[in-house]
C-alpha cells in the first residue's frame, strides 16, 4: 500500500531528532527533478531535518559552483538538442550512451552543418563527426574535483598522454588561441586554479547550496501503463570504465543489460529470471532479458541507460511496453 508506506515515513520522520532528506541519480535524472528537489527541500524543512544531494559525476558540485550546470547560461543540454545547432563541440562525450535521449541527440547531431569531438576513445564519433581531437583521461593530465560534501581534491596525472593525444584544456586554450577569443591565455593548469581563486576552498565552500526555488510545484498524473524508470550504472558512468574489458565482464555489468520488472508487474504478465523480452518505447524496440526487482514501486521498470542495448529506446523516463520475444518472432 503505497499511501501507507508514505504514512510511515513521515511519522519516522516527525518522530526523529535527526533527520536527512537526500535525493539520488533516479531523481536527479527524472524530467520532473526540479519539482523533485522542491519536494525534498519541503520535507527537509518541515521535519527539521538535513537536505541534501548525492551527485551522479564526480564533479558535479565543481560544476555548480561554477555555474557550469546546463541552463545556467544560454540553453541547457536537452535545448541544444530539441532546438538544433549548425555546430556542436563535444568534450568527453560519447552522446550515443551519455545523452538523456541519445535517439534526439544522435538525430541533432547528424543533421548539424559541423560537429567537433573531444574524446579518449574512437568510438561512432567516427561517424558523425567532422573533427576527432584526441584528449587524455584524467590519469593523463591535472585537475580538481569536487566531492559531494564540497571538498576540492586536486590530482596530476601518473603518466603523459599517449600518441597526439593532449589535456582537454590545452585543446581548448588553443582552439580559442586560433579563433582569436578571449580568455585562453593559460599556460598551465596552476593558472587556470589561480584564476577561479587564491583559495579553492573557501571559493567553493561561500558557494555550497542546494536550495532551489522559483520552481511551479505541479504533480504529474500517474500513468496507467508501464512506466520506465532509469539510472546510470556504475560501470557505464562515463568512457574510461564503459572501455575497460575487465569491469565489463563483472557481474554488475552484466546485470545492468537486463530489464527489471516490479514484483507486481512480474506476477501480472507470468515473466520470469531470464525470459527474452521485447520493449518498445516511442516506437523504438530493442530485445532484453527480464529479471525480478521486488524494491520497485509498482508498475515500474528499470531499464539503465548509458548501454549500447538500451540506447535506442530514447528518453531515460517515459511509458513503455513489452511482449515475449519468443512469441513475437513466431508470429513473424
Amino acid at each position: 500500500d503505497v499511501t501507507a508506506d508514505a504514512k510511515a515515513i513521515a511519522q519516522s520522520l516527525a518522530e526523529k531528532e535527526k533527520t536527512a532528506v537526500l535525493l539520488g541519480n533516479f531523481a536527479q535524472h527524472h524530467p520532473d527533478y526540479s519539482v523533485l528537489h522542491v519536494l525534498g527541500q519541503e520535507i527537509a524543512r518541515l521535519c527539521g531535518g538535513t537536505f541534501g544531494l548525492l551527485s551522479e559525476a564526480a564533479n558535479s558540485v565543481g560544476a555548480a559552483v561554477l555555474a557550469a550546470e546546463p541552463g545556467k547560461a544560454g540553453l541547457c543540454a536537452q535545448g541544444m538538442v530539441h532546438q538544433s545547432r549548425k555546430a556542436y563541440v563535444l568534450l568527453g562525450v560519447e552522446p550515443e550512451q551519455d545523452c538523456y535521449d541519445p535517439v534526439a541527440t544522435m538525430a541533432a547531431l547528424r543533421a548539424a552543418d559541423f560537429v567537433v569531438s573531444l574524446a579518449m576513445f574512437k568510438t561512432e564519433a567516427a561517424g558523425f563527426a567532422d573533427v576527432v581531437l584526441p584528449i587524455a583521461p584524467f590519469t593523463e593530465t591535472a585537475g580538481t574535483f569536487v566531492n559531494t560534501e564540497g571538498t576540492v581534491q586536486s590530482f596530476n596525472g601518473v603518466v603523459k598522454p599517449l600518441g597526439e593525444a593532449r589535456p582537454a584544456w590545452k585543446v581548448l586554450r588553443v582552439l580559442g588561441n586560433l579563433l582569436g577569443l578571449k580568455g585562453f591565455e593559460q599556460e598551465n593548469v596552476n593558472s587556470i586554479r589561480s584564476e577561479i581563486a587564491a583559495d579553492l576552498q573557501a571559493f567553493v565552500s561561500a558557494r555550497l547550496n542546494n536550495t532551489i526555488s522559483g520552481v511551479k510545484v505541479e504533480i504529474p498524473v500517474a500513468s496507467q501503463g508501464m512506466e520506465r524508470v532509469s539510472e546510470v550504472p556504475i560501470y557505464a558512468a562515463d568512457p574510461l570504465v564503459r572501455h575497460a574489458p575487465s569491469l565489463q565482464k563483472t557481474a554488475d555489468a552484466r546485470n545492468a543489460k537486463r530489464i527489471w520488472l516490479a514484483g507486481d508487474l512480474a506476477e501480472k504478465l507470468a515473466i520470469g529470471n531470464g525470459m527474452e523480452l521485447r520493449v518498445t518505447q516511442a516506437g523504438n524496440s530493442v530485445i532484453l532479458t527480464a529479471a525480478v526487482d521486488y524494491g520497485l514501486a509498482p508498475g515500474c521498470v528499470r531499464i539503465a541507460a548509458a548501454l549500447s542495448e538500451t540506447a535506442a529506446l530514447g528518453p531515460m523516463f517515459g511509458s513503455i511496453s513489452i511482449e515475449n520475444a519468443a512469441m513475437v518472432a513466431a508470429a513473424d
